[in-house]
């Protein structure tokens, strides 16, 4: 850790005082120098209670609580910007990749990406929400469109993304399968709507899901891990499926797969982030209770690198939350 000076509130901005913030895979890729500008602060999901507003800011106040929307850096002109498309800016990024983020004592955003915090609601549960239930519902709703017809795979089920990609395929009303790696974590899945959950060390995926289906597959696969597991992901699908990728945390696919794409006349989809009109619609289902983020732990800034290990192994179930 290192002393770094409160951020400075310009006329459109608010200062907000960390209450809670996320560990995300996204701070291991920044370490590891995948993108940024370091020295920077890591931290992508943020809520907290504002210390200062800027001049121009007349919508909140010093006291309020506010839950951050992550994706703050893009041009605003560009075709996809016009078309509210801000995720495939090529300036994309934002809170912990472009700007610094939320792993310290305070943080300064554009009051336009702060929302309004409900008091029922806990700064560390917020913090769980914003990139891992966003993206997941980017992917699965806008993207991929899942509904009620669907039968749905959820693979990474267990960690920050994938327990939200469960809830929210199951908000949608579809059939939810969930892989997991243990019966513990299998009892929680069941508990927040995977009707079927597959444990991934005793078979391999794609064998339980044609045992399941009757070897026709299932319509949507949301899948995180890469590596390995994308080959079970596209084996898993029927015809006609359509595989969301949202992420590669075991590193990139061996293989395209493009025989079973072009045969069984496959979709690759992929989603990243979301916009803000999807971030909000998020919280306004965590809001009204149909979804829940689960926070595995709350740690110090200074156990940072001790959770960043956790999250290579895959261990624990939810979102770590870091309380300054």
């Amino acid at each position: 850790m290192k002393d770094v000076p409160v951020p400075d509130v310009g006329d459109d901005d608010v200062l907000v005082e960390v209450k809670a913030s996320a560990v995300n895979h996204t701070d291991i890729w920044i370490r590891r120098g995948y993108e940024g500008d370091p020295p920077i602060v890591t931290g992508i999901d943020v809520a907290g209670e504002i210390a200062e507003v800027g001049a121009d800011v007349d919508d909140f106040a010093p006291g309020d609580r506010v839950v951050l929307y992550w994706n703050t850096t893009y041009c605003g002109e560009c075709e996809f910007c016009n078309d509210g498309e801000t995720t495939m800016c090529r300036d994309y990024g934002g809170l912990g990749v472009k700007r610094d983020g939320g792993h310290a004592e305070y943080v300064a955003v554009e009051a336009k990406h702060a929302v309004e915090l409900p008091d029922g609601v806990s700064f560390e549960k917020a913090a769980a929400a914003p990139s891992n239930f966003g993206t997941a519902w980017r992917g699965l709703l806008t993207r991929a469109g899942v509904g009620p017809s669907d039968e749905v795979l959820v693979l990474g089920a267990s960690g920050g993304v994938g327990h939200g990609a469960v809830q929210i395929a199951a908000h949608a009303g579809a059939t939810v399968y969930a892989a997991s790696s243990s019966e513990e974590k299998a009892e929680r899945l069941r508990d927040l709507g995977a009707e079927y959950v597959i444990d991934y060390t005793e078979t391999d995926i794609d064998d339980a899901i044609a045992d399941l289906t009757g070897r026709r597959g299932v319509d949507v696969v949301f899948e995180s891990v890469g590596g390995e597991t994308y080959e079970r992901a596209v084996r898993s699908l029927a015809r006609g499926g359509r595989l969301v990728t949202i992420g590669a945390t075991t590193g990139d696919a061996d293989q395209a797969m493009l025989p079973h794409v072009f045969w069984k006349q496959l979709e690759v989809i992929g989603a990243t982030g979301a916009t803000m009109g999807e971030f909000e619609d998020m919280l306004e289902a965590f809001f009204d209770g149909d979804v829940e983020p689960i926070v595995d732990s709350v740690i110090s800034l200074d156990e940072i690198p001790a959770a960043h290990e956790r999250l290579s192994r895959g261990d624990g179930f939810g979102t770590i939350v870091v309380r300054p």
